[in-house]
Parts: C-alpha cells; sequence; structure tokens
C-alpha cells in the first residue's frame, strides 16, 4: 500500500474493449470492470449529457445571487476575482469531477476504488445531497404555488384586501421615505410570508403546525415530476432536460426583451455594470467571488461524478468541461440584464434608491420580481411565463441532486441495480417525507436552518479531501495518465499544476473562510435557539464524519498489523477528526447572534 492506494497486478477491460494497463486501486482498480452480464447504461445522445450537466449547474441561484453580487462589489469590477477564481479553481475542479467519473464509471463513492482510503468523501458528498434535497424540492414548490396563483385577472399579491393581510400592509412603496413606517410592508411581502408560508401561525420552530395542504400538493406534484424524469434512468431524464435546460433561456431573452422597453430599465443596467475597481481593495469582494465559484458550479456534490459515469470511455471531457463551465458563468452575467432591467423600473417607478429594491435570495423572485411584474400590462401572463422559468431553473438542478445519491448508492450496491425503479421511488418518497416539515406553519424555519448548515462548510471540507486525494494520494500524474487514455491527450501543465497545488489551497483558504465567518442563522427579527443551532451543526457534522469513519474502518480491515498503516491514513483520520472537532465546539460555544435576514442570503 502506497499512499493510500492498493497496487494489485490485474489488468482490466474497459467498456470499449481495450486494456487500463496500469492495475493500481484495491480490488478492480483502474477504470470500470463489467459486471457478468451487465452492461452500464450511457446516454442517448451526447447533448443529453451536456444539457444535464448545464441544467444542474444552471439554477435558481444564477438567477437570485450572482447579479446582485456583482451589484454589490463593484459592478463590472467583480468580474475580475470571479473570473480569475473560476480559471485557477472552478474550472481545474469541474474537469476533474468529470473525468474522475468518466474515467471510473461509477458514482461518488465507488470512483475511490483508486485510493480506498478516501471512499468516505463519496459518501459525504452522497449525504449532502440528499440533505439538499430536503428544502431544494420545497422551492420548486413554492414557483409552482405560484404559477397557479398566476392564473387569474388579477394578481393576488397586488392589493391589501385579502384575507391573509396584516394592518401593516400598505399599497404604498414600503421603502418610500413619506410612509416613515418601517413597519409596514408590501402586498408582495404579505403574500409571500402570510399568504404561501403562513409565517402568522407560527411563534417559531417549535411551533411549526401540521403541512399545509397546499403546499404540500405541490410539493407533492414536484416528486412525481422527479420521479418518473428519473426511475428509468439517465435514458429518461436525458430527454426531460431538453425542456428544463433550453426553456431558461428562451424566457430569460423575452424577460429582457420585455424588460429594457421599461422606463429606469437602463438606469438598473448602467448600475450593475457600473466599474468600482477601487472595490477590489476589499477582501470582501474577493471572498464574495469564492464563494460564488465554490457553489456556483456545483462541484462536490456529486451529481458530475454521477452524470459523467454514463459518458462513453472515449468522451472528450475537457471539452465538455470547458463548454459546460462557460455557460454557467456567461448565464449568470445573462441574467443579471434580466433583474436590473426590473429593478431599475422599481426604483424609477417608486422613485427610490435602487439599493432600496436590490436583493438577492428567495426574496428577489417571490416579492421583488413578482411586485414589479405585477404592475405590467398583462400581468398574468408576465407572472405564467416568470414561474415557469423558475419551475424548470429548479427542477433539473434537483433532477441532478437526486440522480447524485441515487446512482452513488446503487453503483455501491450492486444489487439495486435490478431495482432502480423502486430504489428510486424509496428514494423520492423519503424525500418528500422530510420535506414535509419545511411546508408547515413553521416550515419557513425548518427551511431556513437547512440551507443554513447541510451545505456550507460541510462541501467545501468535502471538495477539498477529494482534491486531496486526487492530487497527493492518487496522484496527478496518474490521473493525467487515465485522462490522456480516455481523449488521447494529456492534461497540460497548468490543468496539473491547478490540482496539485493552486485548487486545494483555494479550497483549504475558502474552508477558514467558511468557519471563520460563520453566523448562526436566523429568519428576520427571528433568532433560532440553541437547540435548533446543535440539530444543524448535527446535519452539517454528520456528512464530515464519514471521511474519518470509512477511513478507520478501512485501517482496521486492511491485511497486516496495525502499525504496518501508511501514515497518511492516520493523518487523513486525524486531520478529519481535529477539523469536525473544531466545528463541534464552535458549535457548543458559539454566541446566538444574529446575521443578515435570510431573504439576502443564497440557496445552493
Amino acid at each position: 500500500i502506497h499512499n493510500g492506494v492498493q497496487f494489485t497486478t490485474s489488468t482490466l477491460v474497459s467498456p470499449a474493449g481495450h486494456p487500463h494497463g496500469h492495475g493500481h486501486a484495491l480490488g478492480p482498480s483502474h477504470g470500470h470492470t463489467p459486471v457478468p452480464g451487465e452492461e452500464r447504461e450511457t446516454w442517448g445522445k451526447k447533448i443529453d449529457f451536456l444539457l444535464s450537466v448545464i441544467g444542474f449547474a444552471v439554477d435558481l441561484a444564477n438567477v437570485w445571487r450572482f447579479p446582485y453580487l456583482c451589484y454589490k462589489n463593484g459592478g463590472g469590477a467583480f468580474l475580475v476575482p470571479y473570473l480569475f477564481f473560476m480559471v485557477i479553481a472552478g474550472m481545474p475542479l469541474f474537469y476533474m469531477e468529470l473525468a474522475l467519473g468518466q474515467y471510473n464509471r461509477e458514482g461518488a463513492a465507488g470512483v475511490w476504488k483508486i485510493c480506498p482510503i478516501f471512499k468516505g468523501v463519496g459518501f459525504t458528498v452522497i449525504l449532502i445531497s440528499l440533505y439538499v434535497g430536503f428544502y431544494y424540492n420545497v422551492i420548486i414548490a413554492w414557483a409552482l404555488f405560484y404559477l397557479f396563483s398566476s392564473f387569474t385577472g388579477e394578481l393576488p399579491w397586488v392589493h391589501c384586501n385579502n384575507t391573509w393581510n396584516s394592518p401593516n400592509c400598505s399599497d404604498l412603496w414600503a421603502f418610500n421615505n413619506s410612509l416613515n413606517d418601517t413597519h409596514k410592508s408590501t402586498p408582495a411581502a404579505e403574500y409571500f410570508e402570510r399568504g404561501v408560508l403562513h409565517l402568522q401561525d407560527s411563534e417559531g420552530i417549535a411551533d411549526l403546525g401540521l403541512p399545509r395542504w397546499q403546499l404540500t400538493s405541490c410539493l407533492a406534484v414536484v416528486i412525481v415530476v422527479l420521479y418518473f424524469s428519473l426511475w428509468k434512468g439517465v435514458k429518461t431524464s436525458g430527454k426531460v432536460v431538453w425542456i428544463t435546460a433550453t426553456m431558461p433561456y428562451v424566457v430569460l431573452t423575452v424577460l429582457l426583451l420585455r424588460g429594457v422597453t421599461l422606463p429606469g430599465a437602463m438606469d438598473g443596467i448602467k448600475a450593475y455594470l457600473s466599474v468600482d475597481f477601487l472595490r477590489l481593495c476589499e477582501p470582501q469582494v474577493w471572498i464574495d467571488a469564492a464563494t460564488q465559484i465554490c457553489f456556483s458550479l456545483g462541484v462536490g456534490f456529486g451529481v458530475l461524478i454521477a452524470f459523467s459515469s454514463y459518458n462513453k470511455f472515449s468522451n472528450n471531457c475537457y471539452r465538455d468541461a470547458i463548454i459546460t463551465s462557460s455557460i454557467n458563468s456567461l448565464t449568470s452575467f445573462f441574467s443579471g440584464f434580466v433583474i436590473f432591467s426590473f429593478l431599475g423600473y422599481m426604483s424609477h417607478k417608486h422613485s427610490v434608491p435602487l439599493d432600496k429594491v436590490a436583493t438577492d435570495g428567495p426574496g428577489l423572485v417571490f416579492i421583488i420580481y413578482p411586485e414589479a411584474i405585477a404592475t405590467l400590462p398583462g400581468s398574468s401572463v408576465w407572472a405564467v411565463i416568470f414561474f415557469i422559468m423558475l419551475l424548470t431553473l429548479g427542477i433539473d438542478s434537483a433532477m441532478g441532486g437526486m440522480e447524485s445519491v441515487i446512482t452513488g448508492l446503487m453503483d455501491e450496491f450492486k444489487f439495486l441495480h435490478k431495482h432502480r425503479e423502486l430504489f428510486t421511488l424509496f428514494i423520492v418518497v423519503s424525500t418528500f417525507l422530510i420535506s414535509l416539515f419545511c411546508v408547515t406553519n413553521g416550515g419557513i424555519y425548518v427551511f431556513t436552518l437547512l440551507d443554513h448548515f447541510a451545505a456550507g462548510t460541510s462541501i467545501l471540507f468535502g471538495v477539498l479531501i477529494e482534491a486531496i486525494g486526487i492530487a497527493w494520494f492518487y496522484g496527478v500524474d496518474r490521473f493525467s495518465d487515465d485522462i490522456e487514455e480516455m481523449i488521447g491527450q494529456r492534461p497540460g501543465l497548468y490543468w496539473r499544476l491547478c490540482w496539485k497545488f493552486v485548487s486545494p489551497c483555494f479550497l483549504l483558504f475558502m474552508v477558514v473562510v467558511s468557519f471563520a465567518t460563520f453566523n448562526p442563522p436566523n429568519y428576520g427579527t427571528y433568532t433560532f435557539p440553541i437547540w435548533a443551532n446543535m440539530i444543524g451543526w448535527c446535519l452539517a457534522i454528520s456528512s464530515m464524519t464519514m471521511v474519518p469513519l470509512y477511513a478507520i474502518y478501512k485501517m482496521c480491515t486492511l491485511p497486516g498489523k496495525f502499525c504496518d498503516v501508511s501514515l497518511v491514513h492516520i493523518s487523513l483520520v486525524y486531520i478529519s477528526l481535529v477539523y469536525i472537532s473544531l466545528m463541534f465546539n464552535r458549535a457548543i460555544t458559539e454566541p446566538s447572534t444574529r446575521c443578515a435576514p435570510y431573504l439576502g442570503s443564497s440557496v445552493m
């Protein structure tokens, strides 16, 4: 055993029938060893794979997160750190995951047959994808609820004369200085919090109540759509993404053409693109850019590994990585024009500064944007178009996360391959049952807790361990040999340096920043109790513990004496346990201070 890789003398055969000559992983090592009588499913067409990856990576955060960050952090100047981190970390990690899945032709856990001591990180990313599914599907259910509510002559978030409205509701713009009342709220804000979420019927996370039947019905529809998109594998999901991955671009273009004709739209776009290079001297701008890169490309969820595992062995994954990651970033930039044309219109219409209406997170797409749409002629039609876009943005990202779980576990437990339909049903029903907590009267508190803890520091930790495992234990040279065997071209020096040094250092920096800047969750003025924060920390730690637990299991089951186990095995366990213990200690000792309101946070 050397660096966590167990060498054997076996010669393996690739799916294409060509021998994989290296043979140096645990048991079957290099490449995929076909199971007798079983041939791995592949994408029907190459475009199915590309659309699936694009559909997963381009999600709701591209619409509600990037444009706001760009505006807040110096406009066009923000593109400098964003593109810098994209080139040195985003693309290399994206490329690494696609190549890793395609060569080994297994899910997030199975690929670590190349370096068994790191297999725990595969279970880490599978758990994270599962946790994210618990609340991400709820966002899609909200969008579906809004879509159904839009089929009416007058949109329900226009006036304050509805049964759910409070005395504080005002048809005037809530931020207009003439009101002189910070307690006033708009009809759109009250519709979201009181009409959809029924937040007024809950006093906090300890008072959830029963699931609301309207949101439960919408959630059930989402789950049914997900099931029938995934139950037959990539043969069906590859066809669904033809609609879900392309529809957002059509709708964004239509909304942009409408938005630029509105008064004040050009002022909004100018503010979005205004360049302030002095902001680049502020560390927070670089931290925001690095964070956006980490989460926007979808690295670390196991989805890219799962999707690429269904590629043909000789597929050019290098070209795919460049194309899909570039499209993701361009989509984020393009969506900013759509968002800020409408925000500029809102600023002009209500005679308030742009920063009073500019926000990110669900507050943008469920409060600000619907309010802007409601002022347009034919508002119901525009609302239907907008929420169809949100649905399609969410569905294919949810499909990707669920496919990561299904593929990862099926490849690890081979008997499940014969029962794909039943196992998929089990996963989606389990997800639905947990998600019911998020559609109760106090469901937004559960949602916020999951959003805050499920995929924050834990996913950065997972990608860091993944990058270290490939670059320093399996070896960049060996990994480059694998890629050359697939596409006939060895990765250049730039990519090898990024994998070996730059990307791991970048991820280590992000883990430290994430840990140092952590704030307990809150929703508006509501601060979560200590026991709720403890549950959140347990959720985050539960996925990360897979790394040291599996490493310990591997050390105990490998042949030979314990003292013969490589020092790197012990180091991996030690580092993981120290990091997790530090997080747990912080969970116990952290003050219950408040952070920014949730409606300004990001999901995924």
